[in-house]
């Protein structure tokens, strides 16, 4: 343990070797105010831009980085401001506009499309920004972009229109001010990017030049001047919704009415509330469940928008699994030997939940969420008397989250995160409180890392745990490199708010990688990558796995991915984790794992992904197989479909069945998995979509011989085969989703959902019986319509002052509601 903070130190101390060069030169424009708003169509035609400022001499970002965008292409914006917000008119040639991508998505959705792309940073910090993207088919995407990683859970209000014309495509922004975060003083000083996507060649084209060979996309940010005694526009909003839902669930039909508000309102010009009053979760998207035979619990992606929208404060440090908020309860029940449980929720209900987020203009960022549950109970019955009795199984529920991270430089910052569940009464709560440092130089060459977090649960004692981890990495140039290493001591827990598998290990990490920056030969970029991993229990002391790994990705000029590579444990692992027992271990032979993929070029109607992946071990007869193929076909602009199909064939695996009396029953299985899933789409418009998703999962598995662990990792022999423990299990979704948009930021939903699930005691069962006793189980079949309408204060405002101003006049906010914008 002595020699892990030494290196942990060494890391930090290293921080202050790297060289401090001068800032990266920046592009910049200076632009104008206007008196009267352009119309938002599409069209370049009004007074407004007749004297704008210009921003052109775009240049290529990729494949050929820092090359002149040719003439045939030019691309040239205009770009005004007033008291409401930010315009840009964007004129982008193209020698054939017959021929521009306009594929119709979903909002948030790109796909065979030409766009036009902004990214606006109001505090000019090289690492936020707001992104803002048209494309020719006139699908609005946007995001938060910080350090380059993307959030496109966020949705803003803005306004956009586009034209195709004899010379290329044109698209018309409008931006308010209360979608942009700026400090308040007299003169604004912002960032800003613009890209262009050339589909049909697959380049694409940036105003401010970024150097692909080092550093993190937003530090090439250019400038935005100019900008004059604009007021910083009250941010409050409110999306009242109502729901209704007819389901139907073994023969018994309920139908139910909802409704609630979700609350938008700007503190200051920096900081953020949002709310959620009476939350509906009804109609996210279903998970994937799987059959899970591992020591770990399957972490699932959060679907609910509250709680993916505006988090990039709140997943440093990876302390927060808002799974855990309104998931499964922590309890449980006690039973005797004439009772049993009638019910067993999968959920809490969430009674309300807030987060308060936002970064000063002095770079320091605050996040706080808090979030309560409510009580569930489960009823018990007694099989002898028939009586029942309802058991506690989690109390009232209070989490919270607080963030603390101050960014420094082009690229750097230090964070504090501190995370905390408090259940009422004599339950389980916890802490935990994490400390990262994450530094680049100002050459953008090498970037340093180190962490340190500490978690507390408090149940009957108090177990305190402790994660460390720190990294040097070299991110620039043709030839990259990464040390690191991580550990976690056996009692580290974070589990109430976040998500932790393994513990009580130390991980040591290196990485060369090799890179094509650009064009050569028939290869538009090459990725080389060598990878070892050597882990160890920490205590008592013990080798776990040496992993050695090579893997590649080539694209070529006719934008053909291809890849492959080899992984090998060469002295076999010692899963510690397996025996579900603190202080045993399981040894595993070594496998030699090979895989190849390929992905056709995503430009064409018809594109083709496959993976073909083979493990063997040393053990004779023991390997897995893996096959994923899945093709995409798009019949129009308006609709496409997909299919995937993934094949896992295990022979001879070895795990955990169950506990025995004075050991642990292993078995040897046989385990296939089959995963089928279908989708399509057909857009009617840019606000208009239907949307089909299906997936069937299928995993059967057939034990062959039984054994008991012994306390050197060894198997000893125990017994023949039975069917006791065979298993094959199904799930089942079918979801048709129609989404209008039809209001900005108002959406009506109506979907129908099918779904059921089976688990059966036995294997080896044929196709039509299989789906069969699939069908037989009670199936969920819902029906359910959701309208929610967003209300923003100034709009609402403007209302009532054209109420009082029947002439109409075109002034300040009433313009917001206009029917140039709408």
């Amino acid at each position: 343990m002595k020699s892990i903070f030494s290196v942990l130190f060494l890391f930090l101390g290293f921080t202050g070797l790297a060289q401090e060069q001068d800032s990266i030169p920046r592009k910049q424009i200076h632009i104008k105010r206007i008196q009267e708003s352009p119309k938002i169509d599409g069209k370049l035609n009004d007074a407004a831009w007749q004297d704008a400022a210009i921003a052109n001499n775009f240049v290529e970002r990729l494949p050929n980085n820092g090359r002149p965008i040719p003439d045939s292409l030019s691309t040239t914006v205009k770009i005004v401001y007033d008291d409401l917000g930010i315009y840009f008119g964007a004129e982008m040639l193209d020698p054939n506009p017959s021929e521009i991508r306009k594929e119709l998505t979903e909002r948030d959705g790109i796909g065979n499309d030409d766009f036009f792309f902004i990214l606006l940073n109001g505090y000019n910090d090289r690492q936020q920004s707001m992104q803002f993207i048209v494309t020719a088919a006139g699908v609005q995407y946007d995001a938060k972009m910080t350090n380059g990683s993307e959030d496109s859970s966020w949705n803003a209000i803005w306004y956009s229109d586009i034209e195709i014309n004899g010379r290329g495509w044109t698209a018309e922004v409008f931006i308010p001010y209360s979608e942009l975060r700026f400090p308040e003083k007299p003169v604004q000083e912002w960032g800003l990017q613009m890209e262009r996507e050339f589909k049909r060649a697959g380049t694409r084209y940036s105003w401010s030049p970024i150097n692909t060979a080092k550093g993190s996309y937003s530090i090439y940010d250019g400038e935005i001047h100019g900008i004059k005694n604009i007021e910083t526009p009250t941010r409050l909003s409110i999306q009242p919704y109502i729901s209704a839902y007819l389901n139907n669930y073994d023969g018994e039909t309920a139908t139910t009415v909802n409704g609630g508000m979700d609350l938008k309102y700007g503190i200051n010009d920096a900081f953020t509330l949002d709310m959620i009053l009476v939350p509906d979760f009804g109609q996210t998207k279903f998970d994937e469940s799987v059959l899970n035979l591992s020591a770990f619990e399957v972490q699932y992606d959060e679907q609910r928008p509250f709680f993916t929208e505006g988090t990039e404060l709140f997943t440093k440090g990876n302390l927060f699994y808002s799974r855990r908020v309104g998931g499964a309860p922590f309890g449980s029940v006690t039973l005797s030997e004439e009772e049993e449980m009638l019910n067993f929720p999968s959920s809490v209900d969430l009674i309300n939940a807030f987060k308060v987020s936002g970064r000063t203009d002095g770079g320091l960022g605050v996040g706080f969420f808090n979030a309560i549950t409510e009580k569930t109970y489960v009823t018990v019955r007694n099989t002898t008397t028939e009586e029942t009795r309802r058991e506690l199984i989690e109390p009232f529920t209070n989490y919270n989250i607080l963030v603390l991270d101050q960014r420094y430089g082009d690229n750097s910052s230090v964070s504090l995160v501190n995370t905390n569940t408090t259940r009422e009464g004599h339950f389980r709560d916890a802490n935990a409180t994490g400390l990262y440092l994450n530094h680049t130089n100002k050459n953008n060459t090498y970037r340093y890392f180190t962490g340190l977090e500490g978690s507390w649960v408090m149940e009957d004692d108090t177990k305190a745990g402790l994660e460390a981890a720190a990294g040097l990495s070299k991110i620039s140039g043709k030839n990259r490199a990464d040390l690191n290493f991580q550990l976690r001591t056996k009692d580290y827990d974070i589990n109430d708010l976040g998500y932790s598998s393994a513990t009580n290990y130390v991980r040591y990490q290196g990485l060369y990688q090799r890179r094509l920056l650009q064009p050569k030969g028939f290869l538009n970029n090459m990725y080389l990558n060598f990878v070892a991993v050597h882990e160890r229990r920490l205590e008592p002391d013990l080798h776990s796995k040496l992993i050695l790994n090579f893997n590649s990705s080539f694209t070529t000029k006719d934008f053909f991915n291809f890849g492959g590579g080899f992984e090998t444990t060469p002295i076999g692992t010692n899963d510690i984790y397996e025996p579900r027992v603190d202080g045993l271990y399981f040894k595993i032979p070594a496998y030699y794992d090979q895989w190849l993929w390929f992905n056709t070029d995503f430009r064409k109607k018809l594109v083709v992904q496959a993976v073909a992946d083979w493990y063997k071990y040393d053990e004779r007869g023991r390997g897995d197989l893996i096959f994923d193929f899945g093709p995409r076909y798009r019949f129009s602009d308006k609709f496409k479909m997909n299919l995937s199909t993934n094949v896992r064939l295990s022979d001879k695996e070895e795990g955990f069945v169950k506990f025995l009396e004075d050991n642990i029953l292993f078995g040897q299985r046989d385990r296939n998995t089959i995963i089928n899933s279908l989708g399509a789409n057909y857009i009617f418009n840019n606000k208009m979509g239907l949307n089909l998703a299906f997936r069937h999962y299928y995993s059967e598995v057939f034990y062959t011989e039984f054994y008991t662990l012994q306390d050197d990792g060894e198997l000893s022999y125990y017994g023949p085969r039975n069917n006791d423990f065979n298993t094959t299990y199904n799930s089942w979704n079918v979801d048709l989703r129609f989404s209008w948009w039809f209001a900005p930021g108002s959406q009506m939903t109506l979907l129908y959902r099918n779904g059921t699930d089976s688990y059966l005691g036995y294997s080896h069962i044929n196709f039509r019986d299989n789906f069969r006793n699939l069908f037989e189980q009670p199936q969920v079949n819902s029906l359910s319509l959701r309208i929610s309408y967003y209300l923003d204060y100034n709009r609402v405002k403007s209302w009532f002052r054209s109420s009082e101003n029947p002439a109409g006049e075109m002034n300040g906010t009433s313009y917001l509601d206009s029917k140039k914008r709408f």
